[in-house]
Formats: structure tokens, C-alpha cells, sequence
């Protein structure tokens, strides 16, 4: 189940490298600092949309888990039930986030600008990617929902087909329209517009297979349709699903305030943590497939309230993201530099850069069990366990930052982020043994 997930999030950080490379040898500092303030703007709309995927694969897991268990009423009367309920409410809430998003574009961009420091070439760069890449809102949130319904339904190669083609189509994309057209490094932009939507076709039709497959030829009706999205059908996934905000919000104070701190230094500094963040996230990509099968196996097993699955799964992904957490630190440690030399053949930007390398050495040790937990807890859907454990990370970040950075400069937000990972590390590990005794047994 984790291989699919990590065949198709190999390809995320590449299209981040492919764009910041595109960018790093047709333009200048300026235009990998555009690329990464304009993505990290993206971040912020999209992240806090993050529940549309975590929200819909945790409670379709266990939707699913308590159909495997007890099949003599649903899957005899040729209906999906209860997880079809709840991609359509998915759904739904992905095409009223994208419609808010496209009205407010103008503002929070104008907003966004104004609170973050970077130069008037960076900006006006940001500012043109933007007003391309907001157009794909509809089908970027919509693929949340749908990419989280997938993982649910322990359907990861489904999930895995429609990240490919997203990343795929983008990297060939942004590729073409960037260098054998007049667009230049705009092409990246144009690049991801078209691939969300090409990724959303295939998407919709792997869906449509699937729900035509269970429910036996079968069609969700309209009357099925409004019995979804009444309140009663909602309220759970809504309770989470504002868990789940806060707690995007909190991964905004770091992923963002990493970006946005680094542009104080300068567009050759920004530049560097571009790369840099791109790289730690290169690794996270790695684990996150096995994430994903822990939201999938444990949130399956606590709706079947299987106790022995659970452990066995949390004792499995443990050994798995250790591993790799292990070889990850190897390889960064021998290929760290040359890493850096691919993403960019600026040659001020690679000698910046060699401070930060120790930090790509010392992550994947630390954060291999943040990203472990995540899944499990999501399969929990242990809302209000992730809310807590973000809220208490994002302040290690800032309070580390603060302290530290008068001392020792830009290495205080690197240190910042370090502490972020192996707080929520800790927290979660401290956390499991009461989430899972209360999910097993509500009644103790």
C-alpha cells in the first residue's frame, strides 16, 4: 500500500526542483525568489485546505473498515453508503473553498505582498505567477478530496495515477511552455494550471469506475445527494475537518514563516532556502507514503476496532520510516552538494548554500517520526491530538527563532524548523497509547 504513494511523491519535489532548475538557469536569483514566494503563497491557500485530503481519508477509512466488517446490509443492497457520503461532502466543501479563493484572489495577494519582505523584481515576478496559477483552484481542491476518498478506500494506486499525471504534466509542461516559448520562466505557471486540470480528468474517471464497481452499475441518486449534505450526515467531518484547519494554519506559521523570515536576508539567502526546503521536502515525500498507508490500515482497522491490526501496522510503519529516515541521512550527507549544483548553476547561490548543508544531514533523523504519526493519527482521526501537537511545534519554531536569531543569524531558522519536527515527534509518541485505548475502547 506505501509503494504506490511513494512511486507518485517521488514526483512532487520534482516538479518544485524542475521549476526552481527551470527558473535557476534560464533567469536569476530574482526569479527562483518569485517561484518560491509565489509557491509559498499557494501553500498558504492550499495547506489550510489540507483537511479536504487528511479530514476525507481518515473518516473514509474508517467508513470503509466498518463496511468490511459488517457487508450484510450495504454491499447487499448494491449501495457504497456511508464513504460515498462522504466524498460527496468532500467534495463539496473543495468547489466552495475554490470559489471563496478566486473571489479573494486580488486581496490576499495584495495583503500577502505587503507583510512579506522581498524585493520589487521578486514581487512583481510573484505577482504575475499568481494571477496565472489561482485559476487552478477548482481542480486542485477538488483532487484533495478525491485523493484522500482513494487513500480511504485503501485504493492507493488509484491515488498514485493521479498524482503522476498532475506531476508529470506539470514538469513537461512547465518545461516546454518555459524554455521553446516567449512566456520564459512564466511557463511554470501556466505548466501547473494545466496539469491540475489534466490530473482532475483522470481523477473523475477513476472515481466514477470505482463507485460503478462497488454499487454494482449502480447510480448515487439525487435524493442520496441532499441526504449527504444535511447537517446531521456533516457534522462530524466539519468538527474535524476545523481541527484540521488550525492545524494548517500552524504548519503556515512555519513552512510560511520559514520563507518569509529567509527573504529578509536578501535574494541570494532566499534563494538558498528555496532549495533548501525543497530538498528537506524531498525526503518528507519519501515517508509520506508510508503516512498514507497508516491512514489508510489504522483508520481501516479502528473501524473494524481490530486492536491487533493497529499495533501491527504502527510496529511496521515504525521500522519503515526508520529505515529510510536512516538512508535518507546517508545520502544527503554523501550528495548534499551536488544536490544543490542540479537545482541551480548560480554560482553565488551554491556557495551561500554550503553553511546549511549539516541541516539536511540532521532532519530525516528527527522527522521521519513526525511524519510517521501523522498518518496513524489521521486514521485515528484524532482531530484535536494533531491541532494540539501543530500548535505546540509552531510556537517551538517561533520561540526558538526569536531567542536565537540575534545570535546567530539565519542558522537560528533552520535550528527553528528542527525544533518544530522533533516537537511534534515527541508529542504524538507521548500521545498514541490514550488515542488509541480511547478510539478501541470510547466506553473506558
Amino acid at each position: 500500500m506505501a509503494v504506490p504513494s511513494i512511486l507518485a511523491n517521488i514526483t512532487i519535489p520534482l516538479v518544485g526542483i524542475v521549476d526552481t532548475a527551470i527558473a535557476g538557469h534560464i533567469s536569476n536569483a530574482a526569479a527562483i525568489g518569485g517561484i518560491a514566494i509565489g509557491t509559498m503563497l499557494f501553500d498558504l491557500l492550499y495547506w489550510n485546505f489540507g483537511f479536504l485530503r487528511v479530514g476525507t481519508a481518515g473518516m473514509t477509512a474508517q467508513a470503509w473498515g466498518k463496511r468490511k466488517a459488517d457487508t450484510a446490509d450495504s454491499v447487499a443492497k448494491g449501495t457504497l453508503g456511508e464513504p460515498l457520503d462522504i466524498l460527496a461532502q468532500s467534495v463539496s466543501i473543495a468547489l466552495g473553498g475554490a470559489v471563496l479563493i478566486l473571489l479573494l484572489q486580488w486581496v490576499f495577494l495584495t495583503l500577502a505582498l505587503l507583510l512579506i519582505p522581498c524585493s520589487a523584481e521578486v514581487a512583481e515576478f510573484a505577482r504575475r505567477y499568481f494571477f496565472i496559477r489561482v485559476w487552478a483552484a477548482p481542480a486542485t481542491l477538488t483532487l484533495m478530496a478525491l485523493k484522500g476518498w482513494f487513500i480511504g478506500m485503501q485504493d492507493t494506486v488509484a491515488a498514485m495515477i493521479t498524482d503522476l499525471v498532475v506531476n508529470c504534466v506539470n514538469m513537461l509542461a512547465s518545461w516546454l511552455l518555459a524554455v521553446y516559448t516567449p512566456l520564459g520562466a512564466m511557463g511554470v505557471a501556466w505548466g501547473t494550471l494545466i496539469a491540475q486540470f489534466s490530473g482532475l480528468i483522470v481523477a473523475i474517471v477513476l472515481c466514477k469506475r470505482r463507485i460503478s464497481r462497488e454499487m454494482g452499475g449502480g447510480e448515487y441518486a439525487r435524493s442520496s445527494l441532499r441526504e449527504a449534505l444535511q447537517w446531521r450526515k456533516i457534522r462530524k467531518l466539519f468538527v474535524l475537518n476545523v481541527n484540521l484547519f488550525v492545524r494548517s494554519l500552524c504548519f503556515m506559521v512555519v513552512y510560511v514563516g520559514f520563507t518569509s523570515l529567509a527573504a529578509k536576508y536578501g535574494d541570494t539567502e532566499l534563494a538558498v532556502s528555496a532549495i533548501m526546503m525543497k530538498l528537506f521536502m524531498l525526503f518528507s515525500y519519501f515517508i509520506d507514503g508510508f503516512a498514507y498507508a497508516g491512514e489508510a490500515l489504522t483508520g481501516r482497522f479502528f473501524g473494524e476496532n481490530n486492536e491487533e491490526g493497529v499495533d501491527l501496522s504502527v510496529k511496521i510503519l515504525l521500522w519503515w520510516t526508520l529505515a529510510i529516515g536512516a538512508l535518507c541521512t546517508l545520502v544527503y550527507g554523501l550528495f548534499g552538494t551536488g544536490m544543490i549544483g542540479l537545482m541551480t548553476d548560480q554560482h553565488d547561490v551554491i556557495a551561500a548554500s554550503e553553511p546549511y548543508l549539516i541541516w539536511l544531514v540532521l532532519m530525516p533523523v528527527v522527522s521521519c517520526l513526525a511524519f510517521m504519526w501523522d498518518g496513524i493519527f489521521v486514521g485515528a482521526t484524532a482531530g484535536r491530538q494533531l491541532r494540539n501537537c501543530m500548535i505546540w511545534s509552531a510556537i517551538g519554531f517561533l520561540v526558538t527563532y526569536i531567542l536565537l536569531n540575534r545570535y546567530i543569524g539565519i542558522q537560528a531558522l533552520y535550528l527553528a524548523y528542527f525544533v518544530h519536527l522533533a516537537v511534534r515527534a515527541l508529542y504524538l509518541t507521548v500521545k498514541w497509547r490514550g488515542t488509541k485505548t480511547k478510539m478501541l475502547y470510547p466506553q473506558v
